[in-house]
């Protein structure tokens, strides 16, 4: 079926998104360089700042998350595209500070080899910062090395905790002590229904047949665990839950965080339902859903299903999940 999107020449998305997506959020963002997008109001100097790259095409991701108490520069590369590494370091050097700057990546090839060479670039020209990798998915085993696991949703919760305490004052090595204890303590799982089709291409980027799902797919149509066929809401929900829990190290007595993220055309009905049965399975597994997320915060087009994803939580991350932020995609008063 012929791709249906109100587009204009397919050369020109990343930069009329941007330029339309800046337009709409004034009071909190703006754009810089092209492909730079930053806070409108700039965080004082004297506080750590908060970077991230990554391809376009996944909105609200990542540059919804750009905002006071969360990020402060997205680096955005073209549709399912990493940034090249110029431009990330001309974020880096923008962002320059004695407090330093937490860099935040997630774990695709292009993402990684862009923000490599910046870092790099970064260390020559004396710019105090350090890189997080993010790498939650869990689709190729709990257990399995850190290279093969995607850096999924989990970024948009590691955002919010990192962004708060660098809001809060924290050195760059306790903000960066904060992400990884919610890194090393996160999981996600994705599943999918229907292909997204590239925008600038038309393509599809995998295919299903009608009757099936596939559990454990990347946002980018990369191999899940195999195709099955499809489950129930409360099936889907209790499968992917009884792997997420372990791997996010989550025991009886603990609080979590669950969320739900719409892969792109997933209705709210759908997700809300698939919420329900995964929260009540965590409850019988005698943990707390102590912060809850259900919408779209990273899609992939109009791909069909999404992403479930655990943390467990201890006081301080639950506090710093509940300061105050206002991003165009997190607002929290």
């Amino acid at each position: 079926m012929p791709m249906k999107k109100f587009i204009n020449n397919p050369d020109n998305l990343t930069a009329e998104l941007l330029e339309g997506y800046c337009a709409a959020n004034p009071n909190q963002v703006k754009l810089v360089s092209d492909k730079i997008v930053m806070r409108a109001t700039p965080k004082d100097e004297s506080k750590v700042a908060i970077v991230t790259l990554g391809g376009a095409g996944h909105e609200p991701a990542l540059s919804g998350f750009v905002g006071e108490g969360m990020l402060d520069a997205s680096v955005v590369g073209d549709i399912f595209a990493a940034p090249g590494a110029p431009k990330v370091i001309e974020a880096l050097r923008l962002l320059k500070r004695d407090a330093g700057i937490l860099f935040v990546v997630l774990n695709h090839e292009g993402d990684v080899m862009s923000g490599n060479m910046a870092m790099e670039m970064a260390q020559e020209e004396g710019i105090n910062v350090k890189m997080i990798l993010t790498h939650e998915d869990i689709a190729p085993g709990a257990d399995a090395p850190i290279e093969n696991r995607r850096g999924l949703a989990g970024c948009v919760p590691l955002y919010k905790v990192a962004g708060a305490a660098a809001e809060a004052g924290k050195s760059l090595d306790e903000v960066y002590a904060v992400a990884e204890k919610i890194n090393n303590n996160m999981a996600t799982l994705a599943v999918a229904l229907t292909t997204a089709t590239h925008p600038q291409s038309g393509g599809a980027i995998f295919e299903l047949a009608d009757d099936e799902m596939e559990i454990g797919m990347g946002q980018h149509g990369e191999a899940g665990t195999g195709s099955s066929k499809m489950l129930t809401a409360d099936e889907t929900a209790v499968k992917m839950a009884t792997q997420l829990l372990p791997a996010a190290n989550c025991v009886s007595g603990d609080k979590i965080l669950l969320m739900i993220n719409g892969a792109g055309s997933t209705t709210l009905m759908e997700q809300f339902i698939v919420f329900r049965a995964a929260k009540n399975f965590v409850e019988a597994q005698g943990m707390s859903v102590a912060h809850a997320l259900v919408g779209e915060y990273l899609t992939v087009q109009e791909m069909g299903g999404f992403q479930m994803f655990a943390a467990k939580l201890d006081d301080e991350l639950e506090a710093l999940l509940n300061a105050p932020s206002d991003a165009p995609f997190w607002v929290t008063r």
